[in-house]
Parts: structure tokens; C-alpha cells; sequence
């Protein structure tokens, strides 16, 4: 097995793993965000914030299933990466912690099971619940159709969006691809976001760059006009000391699964169905009710979407 799974355009699993420029502010939401989450009134979250801090959801509302039985399981056995902050890491005291972390927690709660969570090697994972040493990875890991062969995915419960960023002084507004000619974007050189920029927007000069922290520092300098890339990393950059607050988002989410994946989903052995089917149901209960927006809002204060 690979040691990353990914995609043909080098997008890894997650869609991105963070740079050392994003690591330690990483860190620092992630440990204040291990607290517990709240519950919050059973309506829809999404109607209840405004546009700007809209949660995504891929649940469909008008679904209606009945709590699977999973006796007699008594304990769910999670799987997550060792270091993949803020999403899967070690807290100070070794154990766990991060936004899978907590969700794990949360759906054995909405289940009413135990919970464990096991750190393991991300290129283990996939082995493990083969041989029956873990019942769900909750990793970050891309539901692509190699990885299918291999396992059984939840409905994804996030997805990484590509999105503009612009300068604040910066006159564009739309990003549209009639509205970008001769415009210079930013993107770092063979991702999907460079790929997608020469395929749709035809009439804009591609500026790729080698890394993240090289095309951020390109923007801030008027180097370029925009920058495109992956959403999730780039909220923590505009939310960090990095950006130094000379940026913000411009148009978007762009979600086109053929360049930035079809989403994150649970992973668990072929097969098992019963438990496929108790994750899907406690995940569309926590957002129903609120309690996934909590949470990601806490991990997410500038929201990707």
C-alpha cells in the first residue's frame, strides 16, 4: 500500500496536509477546540447562521431513517492517523485529540456505545480493518474509487473546497472566468487547483508556484491578483499571523469532484453494513441537531465554505 493515497492530480488524501508555515497554528486551534461539543436546539443549523459562517451539510434533509440496531456491539473501535493536525494528532498528554477525534466521540455518544480511538499509521489503516484490529478509520481519507475496492465509506461528512483569495484592497469582486482575463492567479504547481484554473478559466495567466507558503507570499506581495487553492488551508492561513489580515476569500466554494474529490468519508471493512449504516444515521443526527456545526465552527473560525 501507498503511504498516501491520492489522486492523479498529487492531491493527498485529505486533499492537502499542511505545510510547516500552518502547523503550529494548526495546533493551537486544535487544542483549544478538544473540548467537548455542545448540543444545540434539534433544528437546522444551517438556517440559523448567516451566509458568511454557513456550515456545509451533505445530508439530505428530507431523509428519515430509523436508529439501526448494532447489538450486539457494545464498543466501536476507531482508527485515526498519528499526525495530521488539526483533524488527528497527539495532545500533551499522548492521547488523540483533533476534529476527528472529537467527532468520533460524538457519534458513539448519538449511538449510545462506547469509544475507542486508536493512533495508527495512516498507510495501516486500510490493513487494519481488514484484519479486524479496528470497526471504522475516521482519517481524513478521500472516498476514491481505488480506495472503494478496499473499503466501505460513510456519506462524507466534509469535503475540502477550492476557493479565490484576494487582497483586500483588490478591486475583483466575481470570479468568474469572463471576468478574470489577464488577471494573474496563483496556484501551486501540478495540484488540482492548477489543473482546474488552465481547464476553466482560459483567458488568466497560471502563475504555479512550488509550494502553499511560496504562492501566499506572492499574493501578499501584488505579485499576483489572486490566489487559488485549497479552502481549509487557506482559512487557517487568512486566520493566522502569517496573512498578517491583508487577505479574505473571493467567490466560490468550488466543489467539482473530478479535481478536488468526491469527500471524507468513515472507512470500514467491505461488508459491514450494520455499522456503515449506524455511522451514516448518528452523522446526519449530529448535524441535524446542531452539534456538527458546533463543532466545526470551533475547528473552522474562518469557514472554507
Amino acid at each position: 500500500m501507498q503511504p498516501k493515497i491520492k489522486s492523479k492530480f498529487k492531491i493527498t488524501r485529505a486533499l492537502w496536509r499542511p505545510s510547516s508555515l500552518f502547523v503550529a497554528a494548526l495546533l493551537v486551534v486544535g487544542l483549544a477546540a478538544s473540548q467537548p461539543a455542545k448540543a444545540q436546539p434539534a433544528t437546522s443549523p444551517a438556517a440559523k447562521l448567516p451566509p458568511a459562517v454557513a456550515v456545509p451539510g451533505f445530508w439530505d434533509p428530507k431523509r428519515r431513517q430509523e436508529k439501526p440496531v448494532l447489538q450486539p456491539t457494545t464498543v466501536i473501535r476507531f482508527l485515526t492517523e498519528t499526525n495530521y493536525p488539526p483533524f488527528d494528532y497527539a495532545g500533551p498528554d499522548g492521547n488523540p485529540i483533533g476534529f476527528n477525534v472529537d467527532l468520533a466521540r460524538l457519534i458513539c455518544d448519538e449511538l449510545k456505545v462506547a469509544c475507542t480511538v486508536q493512533m495508527r499509521r495512516f498507510d495501516t489503516l486500510v490493513d487494519a480493518l481488514a484484519e479486524n484490529r479496528g470497526d471504522a478509520a475516521i482519517a481524513s481519507m478521500v472516498a476514491t474509487p481505488d480506495n472503494r475496492r478496499k473499503v466501505e465509506f460513510t456519506d462524507p461528512y466534509y469535503r475540502s473546497p477550492a476557493r479565490f483569495v484576494a487582497r483586500n484592497d483588490s478591486p475583483i469582486k466575481g470570479v468568474l472566468p469572463e471576468r478574470l482575463e489577464g488577471k494573474k492567479i496563483a496556484a501551486v504547481a501540478g495540484s488540482a487547483h492548477e489543473a482546474y484554473l488552465k481547464a476553466f478559466f482560459t483567458e488568466a495567466e497560471v502563475k504555479p508556484y512550488p509550494t502553499i507558503a511560496a504562492a501566499t507570499e506572492a499574493l501578499r506581495n501584488g505579485e499576483v491578483d489572486l490566489l487559488f487553492g485549497d479552502g481549509i488551508q487557506l482559512a487557517f492561513w487568512l486566520n493566522g499571523s502569517d496573512s498578517s489580515g491583508c487577505c479574505a476569500f473571493r467567490g466560490g466554494p468550488f466543489l467539482e469532484s473530478r479535481y478536488f474529490g468526491e469527500g471524507i468519508g468513515i472507512a470500514v471493512k467491505r461488508g459491514n453494513q450494520t455499522l456503515r449504516q449506524a455511522l451514516n444515521w448518528a452523522l446526519y443526527r449530529l448535524w441535524e441537531t446542531g452539534r456538527f456545526t458546533d463543532l466545526w465552527l470551533r475547528y473552522f473560525p474562518i469557514n472554507p465554505f
